[in-house]
């Protein structure tokens, strides 16, 4: 019966793993669609405002600090006007305004909605943003010819699916990507190449001629910005000097054209893909992600135009001293509706952007040589173009589902065409001459369409939204059943009511997705739902048969009900705590404070009163570091100081440790000073190389090979076997937590380190403070989890423990997180771009609390004499509390900021469980080996 139940929880443990892996995708299906759609007429004008178009985009460039006025004024002798050329442009000949992007603002989904026009799949983030998922439409397709400079990791994605022969591209090396020198190299190498290829063309005639066609594409891409943003940070002299670069570029660009083609049939489209907030980071909703700026001018484009009442600006852009002239702002997906509108060719399919003349109470940004009669149809267009995305997913939708409604405003057909009708109304208005009635029946019915559209992507959201409700609680039902049952469960008769229940339900519902063509993962979604339910009802059924107890005490009642409430209660303060910093330390003063003062035992403050005071300090001063800035500066005092802390906690461990026998003690103090010593050679190769990069003299070779090497070695030296015979357990944390220190000493940008120290005293702080506690009450020895049967504390320590995950991860103010993620720790090891190595060494720094986590949790089970999975488990029942109320929150409307986090939280909450199962994990292979030397502390 042991091994059965043994079996049984090992299910559970499984079971969970891949139920809340699985389950993250629920998010994307019931929040996000693929954009893509295959089937569809695609549409354009049969006339032209300019023969050529050049879309330059400045990769992470800020609206604010390319127009406003003084806006580098922190810096000694900066211009007042960063970029002359471009703000000539909006104050004599060009329209501006700002392009919002959408989450997350990257450099991948801000070129597919420029150039193709729609709003990428969030989910293609699985694809690192890098492998079309699927193959889109774009500008550059639907052109004669697209000739295009710049980044290799932006241009071959629009070659990829493209017509064979239409899209040419030169890129640099990756290795050029380099963010210890000058970033402004890769924009000097785009306009030398432009320049290179107009210079060819007076000795290639073919070339000549392709380049001289009518809708051709010029597209340069201007990377520096991004990686000077990223090095140095927007607010930064550095920065302003690429702002400059990328400005005389335009300059250049614009005499290169007039040069060569000696015409004025050239438009200019200037815009960029993502903004970068303060700390130099991008990809998320902060505001100064998402204002791009766009400025447009030359043939076809109309010029600057006096403000109107009311103004167009706002606080945010009354510093560029602009507020004379109109802003007129755009959706990112406008800008390839403008392109294809500039250039006469056929918009992409699957586009959702609107023109900014289709609005007729607004000016738009393009001068139509036959003035309104071409405003009206191009915005008849517009409306066409959108009308078919909803046609055709309105066709497959109705194919697919078996009780289908449209959408109401949409559900008359005209010619087999949902408003069609309206396109047959708008058609006479254009040719009756009622060209500001059509527009205005345009923008309405583009704004049905896109509420179409909206209506037919989140059609199966209450479906899924029911599925993964029943799916989360039942998991909770079915972990609660599962640990409180005892051995005998394994011989409880089977139901067969049950089983022919959950058979047809499960049935039922396959039956369902498959007249409805519904995608594969509802299959797979539903079975977790009613195996859990299946599962918890038989085991909770046959609890309450073997209970003879009766009914339960109203005090007992009581007590459940209070118990349960206050976990509910931490748990979704720990929710927001995802919003609100400051939450983690207050749960940091109430664990070492409130606690203490309030539950532990009066014998217990005063026998162990150094305890008392060790835990309170260690909780007070790690949440210190919640309510820290989340925008860095790179400090070496802080840094270096961390170093010294760490240094100093191995020389008390030297000292202090209770090792017994000489040889163990010559063994260990020889460990801890071989680590000791590699954290200090880190501390003197961080010092040089930052002095270094600081001077903008690059990482030399040297610092480099050490650094690296010193890294290394340090990581993997608690794994030789030197190392690895120390038997004590403190002493096995203590190796681990000096072999990390050297990674937080690399890689950290300012207090880190520090938190790293102050977290692992208070992690080892509670198994001390927990193992004082448990002594109070009787406590038998527990062979195996088979036997478990969890106490009212342990659902606390289950808590705590779930408490400390998020801690290590996101609760520390940005600091063991989000500060993980700057980029200027990195170049100290990897100054090329490499986006997967410099991944693996940030998501390295993230794993070196959980390590300690890991072998601190795996010892308290043993001090607690538990077994290694209990609390765990206990742990495991109790998280989706926070992952069903993160799921909920999630939001795909209002602001980009709001989208983007919602989703984060969400996969974050989902993650963490199966990473605290992989910590238990771990820290049971690390200290397995460790407890018989326990167990002869114990004797």
């Amino acid at each position: 019966m042991a091994t059965a139940k043994r079996t049984s929880i090992s299910w559970l443990l499984l079971t969970g793993l891949v139920f809340h892996l699985v389950y993250i995708g629920t998010v994307f299906d019931c929040y996000f669609t693929s954009p893509v759609v295959n089937g569809m007429q695609s549409y354009g004008l049969d006339s032209a405002e300019a023969r050529r178009l050049v879309l330059i985009v400045g990769d992470g460039l800020r609206a604010d600090l390319l127009l406003a006025l003084n806006a580098f004024s922190f810096i000694p002798n900066a211009p007042e006007v960063v970029a002359p050329h471009l703000r000539s442009v909006v104050e004599t000949k060009g329209a501006f305004g700002v392009s919002h992007t959408r989450v997350p603002t990257e450099s991948r989904p801000g070129h597919v909605a420029l150039i193709g026009g729609m709003y990428e799949d969030v989910s293609a983030v699985t694809k690192g943003w890098k492998t079309n998922p699927v193959d889109f439409d774009s500008v550059f397709n639907r052109s004669s010819h697209t000739f295009s400079f710049g980044s290799p990791d932006i241009l071959p994605m629009f070659a990829k699916g493209a017509t064979p022969g239409k899209v040419d591209m030169w890129c640099y090396d990756e290795e050029d990507e380099d963010f210890t020198k000058d970033a402004t190299a890769l924009d000097v190498w785009v306009l030398q190449h432009l320049r290179t290829l107009f210079h060819n063309a007076a000795q290639d005639a073919e070339l000549n001629r392709q380049l001289r066609q009518e809708k051709t594409v010029f597209f340069l891409h201007l990377l520096g910005l991004d990686t000077t943003g990223h090095s140095y940070r927007p607010h930064s002299k550095e920065y302003m000097a690429n702002i400059q670069v990328v400005d005389e570029i335009v300059r250049q660009t614009e005499e290169l054209f007039a040069e060569f083609f000696r015409d004025e049939e050239t438009a200019f489209v200037f815009t960029a893909d993502h903004g970068m907030s303060r700390i130099g980071n991008h990809g998320d909703g902060d505001p100064d992600n998402t204002r791009t700026p766009l400025i447009a001018w030359g043939k076809g484009v109309r010029g600057p135009l006096p403000d109107v009442d009311p103004t167009s600006h706002d606080e945010y852009s009354k510093p560029w001293g602009l507020s004379h002239l109109l802003r007129r702002d755009v959706e990112q997906a406008d800008v390839a509706a403008l392109m294809a509108a500039l250039i006469g060719v056929e918009w992409p399919v699957n586009s959702v952007g609107v023109l900014p003349d289709v609005d007729p109470t607004l000016p738009g940004y393009l001068n139509f040589r036959d003035g309104e009669v071409m405003q009206a149809r191009t915005a008849l267009l517009n409306a066409r173009v959108i009308l078919e995305h909803y046609r055709v997913k309105h066709e497959q939708k109705k194919e697919h589902s078996l009780f289908y409604e449209p959408f109401p405003p949409l559900a008359h057909l005209h010619a087999g065409v949902p408003g069609g009708h309206e396109l047959l109304e708008i058609e006479q208005l254009v040719g009756s001459g009622q060209f500001t009635t059509a527009r205005t029946k345009s923008a309405e019915l583009i704004r049905v369409a896109l509420e179409g559209l909206r209506y037919l992507q989140t059609y199966d959201r209450l479906l899924i939204r029911a599925i993964v409700c029943a799916a989360y609680l039942g998991w909770i039902a079915f972990g609660a059943t599962s640990i409180l049952s005892p051995q005998e469960q394994s011989i409880a008769p089977r139901s067969l009511i049950l089983d022919l229940a959950s058979a047809s339900i499960l049935s039922l519902s396959w039956g369902l997705f498959a007249l409805q063509r519904s995608p594969a993962t509802f299959y797979l979604y539903i079975c977790f739902p009613v195996y859990f339910w299946h599962q918890a009802v038989h085991r909770g059924a046959y609890l309450l048969k073997q209970d003879r107890k009766g009914r339960p005490r109203l005090a007992d009642l009581a007590r459940v009900l209070f118990r349960g409430g206050l976990v509910v209660s931490a748990l979704q303060s720990m929710v927001a705590g995802y919003t609100h910093r400051s939450i983690w330390s207050v749960g940091f003063v109430i664990m070492g404070v409130a606690w203490p003062l309030l539950f532990w035992p009066s014998d217990i403050r005063g026998q162990h009163r150094r305890l008392l005071l060790s835990w309170s300090g260690a909780c007070l001063v790690t949440a210190i570091f919640p309510l820290l800035s989340v925008d860095k500066q790179e400090s070496l005092p802080e840094i270096l100081s961390g170093g010294a802390l760490m240094v100093c906690a191995g020389i008390a461990g030297a000292i202090f440790l209770p090792v017994n026998s000489g040889a163990e003690k010559k063994r260990s103090r020889a460990v801890i000073a071989i680590q000791c010593s590699l954290i200090v050679a880190s501390m003197l190769i961080t010092l040089s190389s930052v002095l270094s990069l600081r001077g903008k003299l690059g990482l030399p070779l040297l610092n480099q090979v050490s650094g690296w090497i010193v890294f290394v070695v340090a990581s993997a030296f608690p794994f030789t076997h030197f190392a690895h015979a120390v038997q004590h357990p403190l002493e096995r944390i203590l190796s681990f937590f000096l072999a990390f220190s050297v990674c937080f000493v690399i890689l950290s940008i300012s207090v880190e380190g520090l938190f790293y120290c102050a977290f692992s005293a208070t992690l080892l702080l509670w198994i001390e403070v927990e193992a004082t506690l448990r002594r109070t009450a009787p406590v038998e020895d527990v062979p195996d989890v088979t036997a478990y049967r969890p106490r009212a504390d342990d659902l606390r320590i289950a808590v705590f423990f779930l408490f400390f995950v998020q801690v290590a991860f996101f609760g520390t103010g940005n600091v063991a997180s989000i500060s993980s993620f700057y980029l200027e720790p990195v170049y100290r090891l990897v100054p090329v771009f490499n986006p997967f190595l410099m991944a693996v060494l940030l998501i390295f720094k993230i794993v070196a609390p959980y390590i300690i986590l890991a072998t601190s949790f795996y010892l308290l089970n043993a001090r607690l004499n538990l077994p290694p999975f209990s609390l765990f488990l206990v742990a495991l029942t109790l998280t989706d509390v926070m992952t069903m109320t993160f799921f909920f929150n999630v939001t795909d409307t209002g602001s980009w900021l709001e989208i983007g986090q919602t989703i984060s939280f969400f996969c974050i909450s989902s993650l963490l469980l199966v990473w605290a199962a992989g910590t238990v994990a771990v820290g049971g292979l690390l200290m397995s080996d460790t407890l018989p030397s326990l167990d002869k502390k114990k004797e």
